[in-house]
């Protein structure tokens, strides 16, 4: 979707039956805006299955932050882990719910790339959150 078309958009409900405050909204943006989860997100509508190839597509990660991440997205429903008897191998897919997030990453994708600056060459994530990646 074009960002000119966003701006077209009405929003489901009426300004004057939104509230300052809406849980099911609040755990929503809460859940795709935990550290990783949104590159995780982005590398499996990219077509990544398998945790070494999400590993391998969002660098800076570590293994032990996206088995953490996988397993609440597995949780939270958006996310099937799907084990192969026969190879051993394990693949993660996106749910029906877990496929409902592309027009949202889509549209933040695109508001990333109109208004937030290009990283530095080489760097895994903005100068921001790495320096308070301690603090998370």
């Amino acid at each position: 979707m074009l960002m000119e078309e966003i701006h077209d958009l009405e929003l489901p409900e009426s300004p004057e039956s939104l509230s300052a405050f809406c849980p099911r909204f609040h755990h929503a943006v809460e859940l795709v805006g935990r550290r990783w989860t949104g590159a995780i997100l982005r590398a499996m509508f990219a077509g990544s299955t398998r945790f070494s190839d999400i590993a391998s597509t969002v660098p800076g990660l570590s293994d032990r932050l996206l088995s953490e991440r996988l397993k609440e997205l597995t949780n939270e429903g958006l996310v099937e882990r799907v084990a192969h008897q026969d190879s051993g191998r394990v693949e993660y897919h996106l749910t029906t719910m877990g496929h409902e997030l592309a027009p949202v990453i889509g549209c933040l994708s695109e508001w990333a790339d109109r208004w937030l600056p290009a990283p530095p060459e080489g760097a895994a994530e903005p100068a921001s959150a790495a320096a308070s990646s301690t603090a998370r």
